[in-house]
């Protein structure tokens, strides 16, 4: 369910629908209690509710911060796999140069067919949470079999393909880390923490009487909007892949990549 809303709505979409809804949702929520408990509005357990308010929050606040820095430094790494398994795919492109015409001719056939498999095959799977080496394995197995095949002639040859299947092993082993990041997605405990501490905490603010309505819901709706657009950045980073801030396969289209993207 979630996937789905990330690749159908736009961050802004979802953005107004929770942060508005759990605004709403708050004022709708203590204006009700207000109407059915007046003597709230007198204050009259102000102090106890503070301390708890006070408790509460700040334990929940601890959580979400661990929460979101997690999520983002996980976006971060996820970002820095696929820059690291293009610059490794253009540094073949380029270590192929030195070798021999059918060589470098291979190589640049199953280079251009690795690229192409990880945007227009490999991606969309990952954006709906199946990823699949299948789509690449073909061409990534090419590349191996073109570099087995050959034995370089001069040392020239021997450093640039040493080079190369360095680089090639490395593209290798960056497309499963990227696989593995494109499966993960945040333990059901931390999202019980995250998402059941805003249905206790938000509550509590209920409790907190103000004699002036129009200052009771500004202090309800200031606390319920954090703690919307809090848990609304859990949402949308939680997968890498998927939705507006998701992970970009421009990397593959640029540098010494782009020639196999030219008509």
């Amino acid at each position: 369910m979630s996937l789905w809303l990330l690749n159908h709505f736009s961050t802004f979409t979802l953005a107004a629908v929770a942060v508005g809804g759990t605004v709403l949702l708050a004022v709708a929520g203590s204006l009700l209690l207000r109407r059915r408990y007046p003597s709230l509005a007198r204050g009259e357990h102000n102090d106890m509710v503070g301390v708890t308010l006070g408790m509460f929050g700040a334990i929940y606040g601890i959580i979400l911060a661990f929460v979101i820095v997690t999520l983002w430094t996980q976006l971060e790494d996820t970002q820095t796999i696929v820059a690291s398994e293009a610059t490794d795919a253009a540094l073949i492109t380029r270590d192929a140069a030195a070798f021999p015409a059918p060589v470098r001719a291979g190589l640049d056939a199953a280079i251009s067919g690795y690229v192409h498999a990880v945007v227009e095959d490999q991606w969309p799977l990952m954006r709906a949470g199946r990823p699949s080496y299948g789509a690449t394995e073909v061409h990534l197995q090419s590349a191996f079999r073109v570099l087995q095949a050959y034995d370089p002639k001069s040392q020239t040859e021997r450093v640039f393909y040493e080079q190369a299947v360095d680089h090639l092993n490395d593209v290798a082993s960056q497309r499963r880390a990227r696989l593995t990041m494109a499966r993960q997605e945040l333990p059901p405990l931390l999202q019980a923490l995250a998402f059941g501490g805003a249905i206790v905490l938000v509550p509590l603010t209920f409790l907190y009487g103000l004699r002036k309505l129009r200052v009771q819901i500004m202090f309800i709706a200031s606390v319920s909007g954090l703690i919307g657009f809090s848990l609304l950045l859990v949402f949308v980073l939680d997968r890498p892949f998927s939705g507006d801030l998701s992970v970009s396969p421009d990397p593959y289209r640029e540098g010494a990549l782009a020639q196999y993207w030219t008509p």
